[in-house]
């Protein structure tokens, strides 16, 4: 059977991470776009000296600090796009070697965690999108809950985003979030059960 790529995407607070780790929590490897980013800032990583040389300003011991470099590129799109084309092509480098594993491996499913899938046209590279979402008001109650997050900042980042109602238009299958972490993985279990049913049902046919 071959991998199915499933691609993991939802607005800001709805839930995405603790989501791909629900998949994690079924034995499917999961690659974190964000995660992969976190360690090509960190000292020794290889976008630091890229970065720097366009956002001095984001530089701290040798690393790039993540609050000072949206500091310098959230409300500013031109700024936005210099760091994404320098970030970016690294990240896909990762998630390439990633996938290329998991097919080695022999590997079933495999999900990419990418906050900005529909943002930056990925979803007709992957399989299936699977959509993390919860209404609005929780949405909004749990983002201002994280440090150094305002109202203001929030507003700027969920202007870039695609809108819910349209990721969730969009999707494939659609992990709501706000009744707790069990029901969710209830969902996350009956979604890859789907996945795995409908590919064995196509290897069937083919046989």
């Amino acid at each position: 059977m071959s991998l199915i790529v499933v691609g993991l995407t939802g607005s800001i607070a709805m839930g995405k991470s603790e989501t791909a780790r629900l998949f994690a929590r079924l034995g499917y490897p999961v690659f974190d776009a964000d995660e992969a980013v976190h360690r090509l800032y960190a000292r020794g990583g290889r976008a630091v000296k890229a970065v720097a040389e366009v956002f001095p300003a984001a530089v701290v011991e040798g690393a790039i600090d993540r609050t000072r470099l949206a500091a310098e590129t959230v409300g500013k799109p031109a700024a936005l796009a210099r760091l994404e084309a320098i970030v970016h092509p690294l990240v896909r480098k990762k998630e390439k070697a990633f996938l290329k594993e998991a097919r080695a491996g022999g590997r079933r499913l495999a999900v990419l965690d990418i906050p900005l899938l529909y943002e930056t046209g990925r979803q007709a590279e992957v399989d299936k999108v699977v959509v993390v979402s919860a209404p609005e008001p929780q949405q909004q109650a749990r983002a201002l809950q994280r440090a150094g997050m305002t109202a203001a900042k929030l507003a700027a980042i969920m202007a870039r985003q695609v809108p819910d109602a349209e990721k969730r238009r969009r999707a494939d299958f659609i992990i709501d979030t706000s009744r707790g972490l069990e029901d969710a993985f209830e969902q996350v279990r009956d979604v890859v059960d789907r996945l795995l049913g409908a590919a064995s049902k196509e290897q069937a046919g083919h046989a």
